[in-house]
């Protein structure tokens, strides 16, 4: 089957945009990307996926590619979660749940507070409760650099992005590039998500420390609670999680399994696709139903 784009809903009625690929019959699993990413970066994945019977739903978090933006700024963990939670339900069988960094941590509040039992499993990418002061600030920083005045080309944004992933070839801007740039009236191209998330992102940080309004002790809290089989899956070179804080997160959730993927950063799906996908493919394949994994 070809990849199917699709409107969900999420909260309240907003609108999640979603690319569906797979027999439509197989086992959902909903796909989660990290802040200012679309669901573009789950491509390869989803075709992996759904090569072993899955049904792979790749999802614009809100404020994010083609997903609503929220006009009143509700860009906290909490709402991301509850647009998971919301999707979840509207399916016809739980769904397995991969969530790289944002997408992860929304993960875990939606499994661990404000809805258990909504997930079969769930596959965290290079994210736990506990992450490096100086791996966030990278990130946030990164996000925040451009975020209102834009790039005067594609190539410029290319180059950005080059400088802030250094270990990868330098190349010119290609054909995918443009699914995270929008072109408007003034000619200059802009990221592909709502600036006033990685505003609110910033606020909370100068005001209530690296994790915001949802510290890590909160996170922390909700990761004891999980009771679903549970995927940690970091990337060797990670800035964000440490072996520190992996040792954490065992301690918090003991019977999570835990792939390590070497010379990967915390873009771990750019970075090492096959091997990350040779390893979440496994998890799920080994975690549910031959049947649902036809």
């Amino acid at each position: 089957m070809e990849n199917d784009a699709v409107g969900l809903t999420g909260h309240c009625g907003h609108a999640i945009a979603a690319t569906v690929e797979g027999a439509l019959d197989g086992m959902p699993v909903i796909l989660a990307h990290g802040g200012g990413q679309t669901r573009r970066a789950w491509k390869k994945i989803s075709t992996l996926l759904a090569g072993h019977g899955f049904r792979a739903i790749a999802i614009d978090l809100r404020g994010h590619g083609d997903s609503d933006w929220a006009s009143d700024g509700a860009y906290e963990f909490a709402d991301f979660a509850s647009d998971l939670v919301a999707i979840s339900a509207k399916l016809d069988r739980k769904p397995a749940l991969i969530g790289a960094s944002l997408g992860g941590l929304a993960g875990i509040v939606a499994e661990g507070q404000l809805s258990p039992g909504s997930f079969a499993s769930l596959t965290l990418v290079d994210i736990t409760p506990q992450m490096e002061a100086t791996g966030v600030a990278r990130v946030v920083g990164f996000m925040a650099a451009h975020a209102r005045e834009g790039f005067a080309s594609p190539d410029e944004a290319a180059r950005v992005i080059s400088e802030y992933l250094p270990h990868r070839p330098s190349r010119k801007a290609s054909s995918g590039l443009a699914h995270y740039l929008r072109k408007k009236a003034d000619g200059r191209y802009y990221w592909h998500w709502d600036p006033a998330f990685i505003d609110g992102v910033m606020r909370r940080r100068a005001q209530n420390g690296e994790m915001g309004d949802h510290g890590q002790s909160e996170l922390s809290s909700a990761a004891m609670k999980l009771t679903l089989p549970v995927h940690l899956v970091r990337g060797g070179s990670s800035d964000l999680v440490s072996p520190e804080a992996v040792a954490h997160f065992r301690k918090l959730v003991p019977h999570a399994a835990y792939s390590d993927i070497a010379d990967a950063t915390h873009m771990v799906v750019g970075d090492q696709n096959d091997v990350f996908g040779a390893a979440i493919a496994d998890f799920l394949i080994q975690t549910h139903a031959a049947s649902d994994a036809r």
